[in-house]
């Protein structure tokens, strides 16, 4: 999801239940622990697991790591989400690995669930290959049976399913400090829609990145392999096409489109689509827009 693009919340429940049953996760109309913290992760993680039907409840663990903020952090979500908030002293060593290891050590009897989402995925990636040069992930289900519902949703989509919900989070100003933030404020947004130069861009979108042909402004007119692109409409661009993608104003998937086209998988990654933002207006040769006009010169 690109930033600032609107959120679907339907779909983004769908898509968390069906990570949810891939992995079973949890058991249909189960219970299970939301482990809350107060921030946009999981708040939305709270909110989605009530919105599919499981019966979730919550429980803050506060350290009381950043004294009259952590505070009001425990207040919202004893408030705002029903949660247990349970006091537990900073360790003598609060090490990250220290504080998360006691947070797991409450409700160890039930089924609990963590906000942790793609973005930490990629955050704790690159944070243990520079720390020790592995390259280990977060599973979407620990051995002690804390499960992950949110590993295909990036933090972006969080907020804006808690914005386009009308529901409230909190924000944790010590992340700035760490390596993680370090990692997430200035090394991650370098990895959405980097352009790697000799025609190839890096693209980021949910729990894939992925290399494709960069893509172009139609100004006037474009050459894109065999096809010659042109229009008089102001911001539109041609690009490749990415799963997902579907024709402006219309549920159907650019993919059912090549399906039904009989196009050939091994042609579509390289099929050229005219963009307006995240929405499709044309496919040459398949969707016209009368705006748009597109001819096949090897033809």
């Amino acid at each position: 999801m690109a930033v600032g693009e609107p959120v679907h919340p339907n779909r983004l429940r769908e898509r968390v239940e069906a990570h949810i049953r891939e992995h079973e996760l949890i058991p249909p109309g189960g219970e299970v622990v939301a482990l809350v913290s107060g921030g946009a992760d999981s708040t939305c993680l709270h909110h989605v697991l009530g919105a599919l039907g499981y019966r979730v409840s919550a429980l803050h663990v506060n350290h009381g790591l950043r004294g009259e903020e952590s505070e009001q952090d425990a207040r919202f979500c004893r408030e705002q989400l029903g949660a247990e908030v349970v006091e537990a002293p900073v360790p003598e060593l609060p090490t990250e690995d220290a504080l998360r290891k006691l947070r797991y050590s409450f409700a160890a009897d039930r089924l609990r669930a963590t906000g942790h989402t793609a973005s930490d995925q990629v955050e704790t990636v690159l944070y243990r290959l520079v720390s020790s040069g592995g390259a280990k992930g977060i599973k979407p289900k620990r051995e002690d049976g804390v499960v992950r519902p949110l590993l295909t949703l990036w933090r972006d989509e969080t907020e804006a399913y808690c914005r386009a919900e009308g529901i409230a989070f909190r924000s944790d100003s010590s992340n700035a400090a760490t390596a993680r933030g370090l990692i997430r404020d200035e090394i991650l947004p370098l990895l959405r829609r980097l352009d790697l130069g000799q025609g190839l861009t890096a693209v980021r979108e949910y729990d894939r990145v992925w290399l494709e042909q960069t893509p172009v402004a139609l100004d006037g007119s474009v050459r894109w392999g065999p096809w010659r692109i042109e229009s008089s409409l102001a911001g539109l661009k041609v690009r490749s096409w990415r799963p997902g993608d579907r024709l402006a104003g219309r549920r159907k998937k650019i993919q059912d489109v090549f399906v039904d086209a009989k196009i050939p998988r091994s042609e579509r990654e390289a099929w050229p689509l005219v963009v307006r933002g995240s929405e499709v207006v044309a496919v040459p040769g398949l969707i016209e827009h009368p705006a748009v006009s597109a001819t096949r010169e090897d033809l």
